[in-house]
Protein backbone atom coordinates (compact mmCIF):
# COMPACT_ATOMS: atom_id res chain seq x y z
CA UNK A 1 0.00 0.00 0.00
CA UNK A 2 1.18 3.65 -0.78
CA UNK A 3 1.58 6.05 2.07
CA UNK A 4 -0.02 9.65 0.50
CA UNK A 5 0.84 10.99 3.72
CA UNK A 6 4.64 10.41 3.40
CA UNK A 7 4.30 10.93 -0.36
CA UNK A 8 2.40 14.46 0.38
CA UNK A 9 4.98 15.50 2.82
CA UNK A 10 7.75 15.57 0.41
CA UNK A 11 5.29 18.79 -1.34
CA UNK A 12 6.12 21.81 1.56
CA UNK A 13 3.37 23.71 -0.13
CA UNK A 14 0.69 21.35 1.32
CA UNK A 15 1.86 22.18 4.78
CA UNK A 16 -0.02 26.10 4.08
CA UNK A 17 -2.31 25.70 1.00
CA UNK A 18 -5.05 23.47 -0.80
CA UNK A 19 -3.04 23.88 -3.73
CA UNK A 20 -5.55 22.26 -6.30
CA UNK A 21 -3.89 24.10 -9.39
CA UNK A 22 -1.27 21.64 -11.20
CA UNK A 23 -3.65 22.46 -14.22
CA UNK A 24 -2.21 26.00 -14.15
CA UNK A 25 1.21 25.21 -12.45
CA UNK A 26 1.94 22.30 -10.20
CA UNK A 27 4.64 22.94 -7.10
CA UNK A 28 7.99 20.99 -7.16
CA UNK A 29 8.72 18.49 -4.67
CA UNK A 30 11.81 18.64 -2.12
CA UNK A 31 14.10 16.60 -4.60
CA UNK A 32 13.19 18.52 -7.89
CA UNK A 33 14.15 21.76 -5.81
CA UNK A 34 17.30 19.98 -4.51
CA UNK A 35 18.05 18.47 -7.87
CA UNK A 36 18.40 22.54 -9.53
CA UNK A 37 19.71 23.48 -7.00
CA UNK A 38 22.32 21.46 -6.10
CA UNK A 39 23.34 22.20 -10.00
CA UNK A 40 23.42 25.79 -9.18
CA UNK A 41 25.37 25.58 -5.80
CA UNK A 42 28.07 23.51 -8.20
CA UNK A 43 28.17 26.11 -10.59
CA UNK A 44 28.24 28.72 -8.02
CA UNK A 45 31.69 26.84 -5.92
CA UNK A 46 33.28 25.30 -9.08
CA UNK A 47 32.11 26.87 -12.20
CA UNK A 48 32.68 24.76 -14.73
CA UNK A 49 34.26 21.97 -13.73
CA UNK A 50 31.54 19.10 -13.99
CA UNK A 51 30.26 20.03 -17.34
CA UNK A 52 30.92 16.25 -18.27
CA UNK A 53 29.07 15.05 -15.19
CA UNK A 54 26.44 17.23 -16.24
CA UNK A 55 25.93 16.15 -20.01
CA UNK A 56 26.30 12.16 -18.59
CA UNK A 57 23.55 13.20 -15.97
CA UNK A 58 21.21 14.64 -19.27
CA UNK A 59 21.46 11.42 -20.74
CA UNK A 60 21.09 9.15 -17.99
CA UNK A 61 17.70 11.50 -17.73
CA UNK A 62 16.62 11.05 -21.15
CA UNK A 63 16.30 7.50 -20.62
CA UNK A 64 14.53 7.96 -18.17
CA UNK A 65 11.83 10.35 -20.03
CA UNK A 66 11.74 7.50 -22.87
CA UNK A 67 10.99 4.95 -20.26
CA UNK A 68 8.14 7.07 -18.75
CA UNK A 69 6.28 6.86 -22.09
CA UNK A 70 7.47 3.77 -23.72
CA UNK A 71 9.93 5.35 -25.96
CA UNK A 72 13.79 5.35 -27.18
CA UNK A 73 16.38 7.41 -25.72
CA UNK A 74 17.00 8.70 -28.95
CA UNK A 75 13.09 9.49 -29.76
CA UNK A 76 13.27 12.58 -26.99
CA UNK A 77 14.57 15.17 -26.82
CA UNK A 78 14.25 18.41 -23.97
CA UNK A 79 12.71 21.05 -24.13
CA UNK A 80 12.11 24.20 -22.11
CA UNK A 81 8.10 24.37 -22.74
CA UNK A 82 5.32 23.11 -24.53
CA UNK A 83 5.13 26.14 -27.26
CA UNK A 84 9.35 24.86 -28.05
CA UNK A 85 7.85 21.05 -28.22
CA UNK A 86 5.14 21.91 -30.99
CA UNK A 87 6.99 23.95 -33.24
CA UNK A 88 9.76 21.40 -33.03
CA UNK A 89 6.65 19.13 -34.17
CA UNK A 90 5.80 21.10 -36.56
CA UNK A 91 9.10 21.79 -38.57
CA UNK A 92 9.14 17.86 -38.89
CA UNK A 93 5.60 17.58 -40.22
CA UNK A 94 4.83 20.73 -42.02
CA UNK A 95 4.95 19.60 -45.03
CA UNK A 96 2.00 16.60 -44.57
CA UNK A 97 -0.65 18.68 -45.21
CA UNK A 98 -3.79 20.10 -43.29
CA UNK A 99 -4.61 19.47 -39.55
CA UNK A 100 -7.68 18.47 -37.74
CA UNK A 101 -8.19 19.39 -34.39
CA UNK A 102 -10.58 20.38 -32.30
CA UNK A 103 -12.53 23.55 -30.79
CA UNK A 104 -11.24 22.60 -27.23
CA UNK A 105 -8.12 23.00 -27.87
CA UNK A 106 -5.27 24.97 -25.71
CA UNK A 107 -3.73 27.62 -28.37
CA UNK A 108 -0.05 26.05 -28.84
CA UNK A 109 -1.84 22.90 -30.00
CA UNK A 110 -3.36 24.63 -32.98
CA UNK A 111 -1.63 27.96 -34.00
CA UNK A 112 2.02 26.89 -34.86
CA UNK A 113 0.40 25.26 -38.09
CA UNK A 114 -1.27 28.41 -38.54
CA UNK A 115 1.64 30.50 -38.16
CA UNK A 116 2.90 28.03 -41.74
CA UNK A 117 0.05 28.56 -43.45
CA UNK A 118 -1.51 25.25 -42.89
CA UNK A 119 -4.61 25.10 -42.97
CA UNK A 120 -6.55 23.56 -39.20
CA UNK A 121 -9.59 22.14 -39.25
CA UNK A 122 -11.42 23.04 -35.70
CA UNK A 123 -14.06 19.99 -34.86
CA UNK A 124 -17.14 20.54 -32.77
CA UNK A 125 -17.64 19.36 -29.48
CA UNK A 126 -20.70 17.40 -28.82
CA UNK A 127 -21.79 17.82 -24.79
CA UNK A 128 -18.01 18.82 -24.14
CA UNK A 129 -16.48 15.66 -26.10
CA UNK A 130 -14.46 15.14 -29.19
CA UNK A 131 -16.11 12.41 -31.01
CA UNK A 132 -13.56 10.03 -32.36
CA UNK A 133 -16.27 9.40 -35.47
CA UNK A 134 -16.03 12.83 -36.18
CA UNK A 135 -12.15 12.95 -36.08
CA UNK A 136 -12.95 9.64 -38.47
CA UNK A 137 -15.23 11.76 -40.73
CA UNK A 138 -12.97 14.90 -41.08
CA UNK A 139 -9.75 13.01 -42.84
CA UNK A 140 -9.56 13.92 -46.79
CA UNK A 141 -6.97 13.34 -48.98
CA UNK A 142 -5.50 16.97 -48.03
CA UNK A 143 -5.23 16.15 -44.54
CA UNK A 144 -2.09 14.76 -43.04
CA UNK A 145 -2.34 15.82 -39.28
CA UNK A 146 -4.15 14.31 -36.18
CA UNK A 147 -3.05 17.16 -33.41
CA UNK A 148 -5.20 16.99 -29.79
CA UNK A 149 -4.47 17.12 -26.44
CA UNK A 150 -4.77 13.71 -24.35
CA UNK A 151 -6.61 16.14 -21.86
CA UNK A 152 -8.58 19.47 -22.63
CA UNK A 153 -7.04 22.10 -20.50
CA UNK A 154 -10.96 23.74 -21.23
CA UNK A 155 -13.04 21.24 -19.58
CA UNK A 156 -10.75 18.35 -18.60
CA UNK A 157 -12.45 16.23 -21.35
CA UNK A 158 -9.70 12.93 -21.96
CA UNK A 159 -9.21 11.23 -25.37
CA UNK A 160 -8.02 7.84 -25.71
CA UNK A 161 -4.85 8.05 -28.27
CA UNK A 162 -4.88 4.35 -28.54
CA UNK A 163 -8.24 4.65 -30.15
CA UNK A 164 -7.53 7.80 -32.03
CA UNK A 165 -4.27 5.41 -32.77
CA UNK A 166 -6.44 2.95 -34.68
CA UNK A 167 -8.19 4.70 -37.11
CA UNK A 168 -5.51 7.37 -38.49
CA UNK A 169 -4.60 5.98 -41.28
CA UNK A 170 -1.79 7.48 -43.08
CA UNK A 171 -1.91 10.67 -40.81
CA UNK A 172 0.21 11.52 -38.24
CA UNK A 173 -1.17 11.33 -34.81
CA UNK A 174 0.52 14.48 -32.76
CA UNK A 175 -0.56 14.76 -28.83
CA UNK A 176 -0.37 17.31 -26.74
CA UNK A 177 0.43 16.01 -23.84
CA UNK A 178 0.96 19.06 -20.65
CA UNK A 179 -2.50 17.97 -19.33
CA UNK A 180 -1.53 14.34 -19.32
CA UNK A 181 2.02 13.66 -18.25
CA UNK A 182 2.39 13.22 -15.19
CA UNK A 183 -1.39 12.10 -14.35
CA UNK A 184 -1.95 9.47 -16.97
CA UNK A 185 0.06 6.71 -18.35
CA UNK A 186 1.17 7.16 -22.03
CA UNK A 187 2.67 4.70 -24.02
CA UNK A 188 3.27 6.25 -27.39
CA UNK A 189 4.35 2.81 -29.36
CA UNK A 190 0.91 1.46 -28.17
CA UNK A 191 -1.31 4.48 -28.57
CA UNK A 192 0.68 4.76 -32.15
CA UNK A 193 1.48 8.34 -31.05
CA UNK A 194 4.23 9.65 -34.14
CA UNK A 195 4.86 12.95 -32.08
CA UNK A 196 4.16 13.93 -28.53
CA UNK A 197 5.16 17.67 -26.79
CA UNK A 198 4.72 18.22 -22.83
CA UNK A 199 5.67 20.47 -20.37
CA UNK A 200 7.59 19.82 -17.17
CA UNK A 201 6.00 22.51 -15.01
CA UNK A 202 2.07 21.21 -14.59
CA UNK A 203 1.59 17.55 -13.55
CA UNK A 204 5.16 16.87 -14.28
CA UNK A 205 5.59 18.99 -11.04
CA UNK A 206 9.47 19.62 -12.49
CA UNK A 207 9.30 23.72 -12.18
CA UNK A 208 9.06 26.44 -15.17
CA UNK A 209 11.98 25.86 -17.81
CA UNK A 210 11.35 21.76 -18.12
CA UNK A 211 9.81 19.80 -21.04
CA UNK A 212 10.16 16.90 -23.35
CA UNK A 213 9.29 16.23 -27.10
CA UNK A 214 9.30 12.90 -28.66
CA UNK A 215 9.52 12.50 -32.23
CA UNK A 216 9.46 9.05 -33.57
CA UNK A 217 12.16 6.98 -35.43
CA UNK A 218 10.47 6.68 -38.42
CA UNK A 219 9.82 10.56 -38.42
CA UNK A 220 13.42 11.66 -37.43
CA UNK A 221 14.41 9.53 -40.64
CA UNK A 222 12.27 11.77 -42.87
CA UNK A 223 12.95 15.12 -41.61
CA UNK A 224 15.35 17.62 -40.90
CA UNK A 225 14.59 20.26 -37.97
CA UNK A 226 14.29 23.91 -38.98
CA UNK A 227 16.50 25.20 -36.59
CA UNK A 228 19.72 23.85 -35.06
CA UNK A 229 22.59 24.36 -33.01
CA UNK A 230 26.50 23.40 -32.28
CA UNK A 231 25.49 20.46 -30.61
CA UNK A 232 23.38 19.15 -33.65
CA UNK A 233 25.88 18.11 -35.72
CA UNK A 234 27.39 14.35 -35.35
CA UNK A 235 30.37 15.21 -33.82
CA UNK A 236 30.01 18.57 -31.99
CA UNK A 237 33.32 19.06 -30.37
CA UNK A 238 35.09 18.77 -32.85
CA UNK A 239 33.84 22.49 -33.57
CA UNK A 240 33.72 22.48 -37.66
CA UNK A 241 32.63 25.73 -38.94
CA UNK A 242 32.89 24.20 -42.61
CA UNK A 243 30.91 21.51 -43.29
CA UNK A 244 26.99 20.68 -41.81
CA UNK A 245 26.60 17.12 -40.68
CA UNK A 246 23.69 17.26 -38.84
CA UNK A 247 22.62 14.35 -36.74
CA UNK A 248 20.21 12.10 -37.85
CA UNK A 249 19.73 9.11 -34.88
CA UNK A 250 17.78 11.39 -32.32
CA UNK A 251 15.82 14.00 -31.55
CA UNK A 252 18.36 15.71 -29.41
CA UNK A 253 19.52 17.15 -32.90
CA UNK A 254 16.98 19.92 -32.20
CA UNK A 255 18.65 21.21 -28.90
CA UNK A 256 19.68 24.29 -29.56
CA UNK A 257 23.11 24.86 -27.58
CA UNK A 258 23.94 24.45 -24.08
CA UNK A 259 21.40 22.79 -22.26
CA UNK A 260 19.65 24.05 -19.15
CA UNK A 261 20.76 21.69 -16.47
CA UNK A 262 18.09 22.93 -13.87
CA UNK A 263 15.39 22.36 -15.55
CA UNK A 264 16.39 18.85 -16.97
CA UNK A 265 18.17 17.55 -13.51
CA UNK A 266 14.22 18.68 -11.99
CA UNK A 267 12.39 16.86 -14.27
CA UNK A 268 14.75 13.87 -14.01
CA UNK A 269 13.69 13.70 -10.16
CA UNK A 270 9.82 14.27 -11.09
CA UNK A 271 10.13 11.08 -13.21
CA UNK A 272 12.10 9.16 -10.33
CA UNK A 273 8.86 10.32 -8.07
CA UNK A 274 6.54 9.19 -10.34
CA UNK A 275 8.38 5.68 -10.87
CA UNK A 276 8.69 5.42 -7.37
CA UNK A 277 4.76 5.29 -6.80
CA UNK A 278 4.08 3.93 -10.24
CA UNK A 279 2.30 5.23 -13.03
CA UNK A 280 -0.80 3.24 -12.60
CA UNK A 281 -0.95 4.09 -8.77
CA UNK A 282 -0.45 7.85 -9.31
CA UNK A 283 -3.77 7.45 -11.86
CA UNK A 284 -6.14 5.93 -9.88
CA UNK A 285 -5.19 8.23 -7.42
CA UNK A 286 -5.91 11.03 -9.26
CA UNK A 287 -9.06 9.66 -10.34
CA UNK A 288 -10.08 8.91 -7.59
CA UNK A 289 -9.64 12.13 -6.08
CA UNK A 290 -11.53 13.46 -8.96
CA UNK A 291 -14.33 11.17 -8.28
CA UNK A 292 -14.64 12.02 -5.06
CA UNK A 293 -14.74 15.88 -5.40
CA UNK A 294 -17.12 15.72 -8.26
CA UNK A 295 -19.44 13.55 -5.65
CA UNK A 296 -18.82 16.63 -3.02
CA UNK A 297 -19.54 19.07 -5.47
CA UNK A 298 -22.97 17.65 -7.00
CA UNK A 299 -24.16 16.67 -3.08
CA UNK A 300 -23.30 20.76 -1.95
CA UNK A 301 -25.85 21.99 -5.38
CA UNK A 302 -22.32 23.27 -7.59
CA UNK A 303 -22.99 22.35 -11.56
CA UNK A 304 -20.08 20.14 -13.10
CA UNK A 305 -19.08 21.62 -16.34
CA UNK A 306 -16.56 19.00 -17.53
CA UNK A 307 -17.96 15.96 -19.14
CA UNK A 308 -18.65 13.25 -16.93
CA UNK A 309 -20.96 10.72 -19.28
CA UNK A 310 -18.10 7.94 -19.82
CA UNK A 311 -15.51 7.58 -16.53
CA UNK A 312 -13.00 6.56 -19.68
CA UNK A 313 -13.05 10.36 -20.80
CA UNK A 314 -12.53 11.83 -16.88
CA UNK A 315 -9.65 13.14 -15.76
CA UNK A 316 -7.89 14.82 -12.85
CA UNK A 317 -9.06 18.46 -13.68
CA UNK A 318 -12.66 19.68 -13.76
CA UNK A 319 -14.66 22.69 -14.50
CA UNK A 320 -17.20 23.81 -11.87
CA UNK A 321 -19.88 26.63 -13.00
CA UNK A 322 -19.92 29.47 -10.16
CA UNK A 323 -20.97 33.60 -10.61
CA UNK A 324 -18.30 35.72 -9.79
CA UNK A 325 -15.71 33.64 -10.62
CA UNK A 326 -12.81 36.19 -9.66
CA UNK A 327 -14.39 37.14 -6.28
CA UNK A 328 -14.76 33.03 -5.51
CA UNK A 329 -11.22 32.92 -6.53
CA UNK A 330 -9.66 35.96 -4.03
CA UNK A 331 -12.23 34.50 -1.57
CA UNK A 332 -10.87 30.72 -1.44
CA UNK A 333 -7.18 31.94 -1.68
CA UNK A 334 -8.04 33.95 1.45
CA UNK A 335 -8.92 30.48 2.86
CA UNK A 336 -6.15 29.07 1.85
CA UNK A 337 -7.15 27.15 -1.34
CA UNK A 338 -6.07 27.86 -4.80
CA UNK A 339 -7.70 27.05 -8.07
CA UNK A 340 -7.70 28.66 -11.48
CA UNK A 341 -10.51 31.36 -12.80
CA UNK A 342 -12.24 30.63 -16.22
CA UNK A 343 -14.67 32.06 -18.27
CA UNK A 344 -17.55 30.07 -16.77
CA UNK A 345 -15.99 29.46 -13.28
CA UNK A 346 -12.99 27.72 -11.32
CA UNK A 347 -11.59 24.70 -12.57
CA UNK A 348 -10.26 22.64 -9.71
CA UNK A 349 -6.94 20.53 -10.89
CA UNK A 350 -6.82 17.29 -8.21
CA UNK A 351 -3.21 15.74 -7.91
CA UNK A 352 -1.60 12.62 -6.14
CA UNK A 353 -0.54 15.18 -2.91
CA UNK A 354 -3.77 16.61 -2.65
CA UNK A 355 -6.37 14.61 0.02
CA UNK A 356 -9.48 14.66 1.46
CA UNK A 357 -9.17 17.61 3.44
CA UNK A 358 -8.26 19.63 0.45
CA UNK A 359 -11.48 18.94 -1.21
CA UNK A 360 -13.45 19.51 2.23
CA UNK A 361 -11.49 22.95 2.57
CA UNK A 362 -12.61 23.53 -1.15
CA UNK A 363 -16.54 23.09 -0.58
CA UNK A 364 -16.08 24.93 2.77
CA UNK A 365 -14.88 27.76 1.04
CA UNK A 366 -17.18 27.75 -1.73
CA UNK A 367 -20.23 27.73 0.28
CA UNK A 368 -19.17 30.54 1.94
CA UNK A 369 -19.54 32.30 -1.30
CA UNK A 370 -22.95 31.88 -1.36
CA UNK A 371 -23.82 34.37 1.35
Amino acid sequence: MIDWEVIRREFPVTSRLAYLNSAAAGPVSRASQQAAAGYYEKMMDDGDVHWNRWLADREAIRQKVARFINAEPEEIAFTTNTSSGMNVIVDALEDRGEVISSELEFPVTTLPWMHRRIPVHLLASVDGELRIEDVHAAMTDKTGIIALSHVQFSNGFRIDPATVGTIKGKHALVINASQSAGAFEIDVKRMKIDALCATGHKWMLAGYGSGFVYLSRELLEQSLPRSIGWLSVEHPFEMRNDEFRPRHDTAARVELGCPHFAGIFSLGASVDLINEIGAANLEARVLELNRLLTSRLTENGWPILSPLQRETARSAETLVQVEKAEAVVQHLFRRGVVVTEKPQGIRVATHFFNDEEDIERLIAGMNETRG
